[in-house]
């Protein structure tokens, strides 16, 4: 999510492939301080349903929001982060629709999946209330399903959109998936006689005619369904590429593709797995550079900074003014991860920059001691491309900034706006 002096020491000291295993193995990972830390300012997210349920809405997304900003900013567990992020995309909901159904979601789908098997994902977000309620699954019922679910189940959660499948297998899966909601406060719950228990083909496939007199056991029909997609090749080369992209390269080559893809079916989904393989020290030395979407560039503003923090109002608020309001995109595909829809936003990433480097309050005060006591223009500078950039700041940035910090009273004042304008600058919007 962004350099820390710590983080850059550690990968130093560790070797590329040492860092790159310690961070696929992130359980290992102490974190009991940032996880103490998210308990204590915001508790609601370790609740049950039940108890959540009871709780304002406003005061749940806050939450929500908050210790996600807080967790990306300052976990130790940095690559599982990024891909809490990446599947709280891919299996996007927005909260508005489904209130705190979500909190569940994040917490039982996408956080305890995020480095596991993608089986174990899918299965988990296709049984998540969250999920159920915000595309209507809830209310599919035999003589009446909705078919909002088994579509995206087929083009953004498996296949693709030219995944294969046709109009009739989203109608097939539609029935299928009959029966399946949820009950109490967020618990998945399959009910019998809301099933279709005629005859159905999907894909090929077909599921024979049921009876009622199964009860629980009809929802084996979802589950076999469920696996035979995520056997198909068009899941696995679809998985593959939207990971390529995510992790390495705006556009990879077939030869990728295909190698994650085969990555995917030997190990049968096993995304640490995919994740190692894509982040080899071949590809990664060669790999595109991408812009920080606004979440992103403001965790590696506060990694950067390492601001003592009581809440993260004023930062969430930057992320929102940026144009990426956490878990509020409408449409089931998530934020996009492409240039051309963040690159128009640069003012309000200034503004951002200016934001966090200025913040010296009881809500969040970052502390520029250090700066002030290097003592010179050029040793401020040094500090500056050490926390900031990891000590590779191109020069000519370098010099505009070093510029700037001499041309005025060298004070907090004068750091905090050269801070600003480094976080401003394309070395640091870009990673």
């Amino acid at each position: 999510m962004g350099l820390s002096a710590e983080e850059v020491t550690l990968a130093q000291r560790s070797g590329y492939q040492g860092y790159l295993n310690r961070q696929l193995n992130y359980t290992r990972i102490d974190d009991s301080a940032v996880n103490a830390f998210v308990e204590s300012r915001w508790p609601n997210l370790s609740q049950t349903g039940a108890q959540i349920y009871q709780v304002q809405f406003g005061t749940l997304v806050q939450q929500l929001q908050e210790a996600t900003i807080y967790r990306a900013a300052f976990s130790k567990r940095q690559l599982y982060e990024r891909m809490v992020e990446f599947w709280s995309d891919h299996f996007s909901i927005q909260i508005t629709k489904v209130g705190y159904l979500k909190l569940l979601d994040d917490r039982d789908v996408i956080r305890k999946h995020a480095l596991g098997k993608f089986r174990d994902l899918v299965n988990a977000s296709a049984k998540s209330p969250a999920m159920l309620a915000y595309l209507d699954q809830t209310n599919s019922r035999v003589g009446r399903p909705n078919e909002n679910y088994a579509r995206e189940l087929m083009e953004l959660h498996t296949l693709g959109v030219d995944g294969g499948y046709s109009q009739q297998d989203v109608a097939e899966l539609a029935r299928v998936l009959t029966g399946w909601t949820l009950k109490g406060r967020g618990e998945f719950n399959f009910d019998p006689t809301g099933h279709d228990w005629g005859q159905k083909t999907v894909l090929g496939m077909t599921i024979p005619a049921g009876s009622p007199s199964l009860g629980a056991d009809g929802v084996k029909e979802g589950e076999m369904v469920i696996d035979l997609l995520l056997a198909r090749p068009n899941t696995a080369r679809f998985i593959a590429t939207k990971m390529l992209k995510w992790l390495l390269t705006a556009e990879p080559t077939e030869a990728q593709i295909a190698t994650i893809a085969t990555v995917y079916r030997v190990t049968k989904g096993d995304i640490k797995a995919m994740v190692r393989a894509i982040l080899n020290d071949g590809w990664i030395g060669s790999s595109s550079m991408k812009l920080k979407r606004p979440f992103h560039f403001v965790a590696s503003t506060l990694r950067a900074t390492a601001p003592t923090v009581t809440t993260l109002g004023r930062a969430n608020g930057q992320v929102t003014a940026a144009g990426q309001q956490l878990f509020y995109w409408e449409t089931p595909d998530g934020y996009p991860d492409l240039i051309e829809y963040w690159s128009g936003n640069i003012l309000t990433r200034w503004n951002a920059a200016s934001s966090v480097a200025n913040s010296n309050d009881t809500q969040m005060a970052v502390s520029v001691a250090q700066y002030v006591q290097a003592g010179t223009p050029d040793a401020a500078m040094d500090l500056i491309n050490a926390r900031l950039f990891g000590g590779e700041l191109d020069a000519p940035t370098r010099n505009a900034l070093r510029a700037y910090l001499a041309g005025g009273t060298f004070n907090e004042t004068r750091i905090r706006e050269t801070l600003a304008l480094a976080f401003s600058s394309s070395s640091f919007q870009w990673y």
